[in-house]
């Protein structure tokens, strides 16, 4: 049974006291700012989950992150699931097709249902990380393709990935605790019903250490851009070097000879061409030298 809160916190709370649940029970549901958890208490199982997806690529404004959250918590008795969400973001009929394709399972209760709804919701955080890993490569490639990338919205692209993957190891990371808190805390003789919150365990964990390498990787990919701009910025120094050296051989040599001092050539007309020969042989033989050793 489902209850969006906090509107219809009354019906809740009538709900409650229905099935001979304190009143604190409401409370947990409808508390702001909630991290995922799970909480025994006597005579029931409280937890608190997110389901996440990804806005489209065209959102206005990187800076923001794409990723969306939807809060989802529960009350489990032995004989009931009480479900509250504060906001339309998850969609229950997912979890509904989960529970009518395992019907055999519901054989085991309440605790069937709260592994169709964690299933669903882990399936969800896969498919969002799956999306994350797919941008963080396309960003490798432009990294690492020829030519600079655009500094401005390239680091852009790569704070609001970061901020996407925080929020989401905030998410991700304590549904590890969350599916071994149900499964540790049901009542009764160990059945099917443990191998599958077993496997469900398994890619928990497999999703948050996925979050963790995809937040070290866009980490790493940081500094490299950094590495790679310190290292084009180097390379167009030592041009600028080079052809500054090329461009002081000329001036070097005419105010040589434009000093008001004999020299050779002076008031001659092969003088012109020495210092032109000179000149030329002197860039030449620097620019040979300085392309050799790619300074310009």
């Amino acid at each position: 049974m489902d209850r969006p809160a906090p509107s219809r916190a009354a019906e809740l709370g009538a709900l409650v006291r229905e099935l001979g649940l304190p009143s604190t029970a409401v409370e947990d549901a409808l508390a702001p700012f909630e991290r995922p958890k799970v909480s025994r208490h006597e005579g029931y199982l409280f937890f608190t989950v997110y389901a996440t997806r990804l806005r489209p690529h065209d959102h206005l404004d990187p800076t923001k992150g794409r990723l969306v959250l939807g809060r989802l918590s529960a009350i489990m008795t032995p004989h009931a699931l009480v479900t509250i969400r504060l906001d339309d973001e998850i969609d229950l009929a997912p979890i509904m097709k989960v529970w009518q394709d395992n019907a055999d399972l519901l054989v085991h209760g309440a605790g069937a249902l709260v592994h169709g709804l964690l299933d669903v919701i882990v399936d969800g955080h896969f498919d969002t990380i799956q999306a994350l890993d797919e941008e963080t490569e396309s960003l490798e490639d432009v990294l690492f393709a020829e030519g600079s990338p655009q500094a401005a919205g390239f680091i852009r692209r790569i704070y609001g990935l970061r901020k996407d993957l925080v929020a989401l190891r905030r998410t991700v990371l304590p549904m590890r605790e969350v599916v071994n808190g149900v499964q540790r805390h049901r009542t009764g003789k160990r059945t099917e019903l443990d191998s599958w919150f077993d496997d469900l365990y398994d890619h928990a964990l497999r999703a948050g250490e996925w979050s963790e390498s995809l937040r070290d990787m866009v980490t790493t990919m940081f500094e490299a851009h950094l590495s790679l701009q310190d290292s084009r910025l180097n390379q167009i120094m030592k041009k600028l070097a080079g052809w500054a050296a090329i461009i002081a051989v000329p001036t070097a040599i005419t105010g040589w000879f434009g000093q008001n001092v004999p020299y050779w050539g002076f008031n001659q007309p092969w003088g012109v061409l020495l210092s032109l020969g000179m000149i030329l042989v002197a860039s030449v033989t620097l620019y040979v030298v300085f392309r050799f050793n790619d300074w310009v």
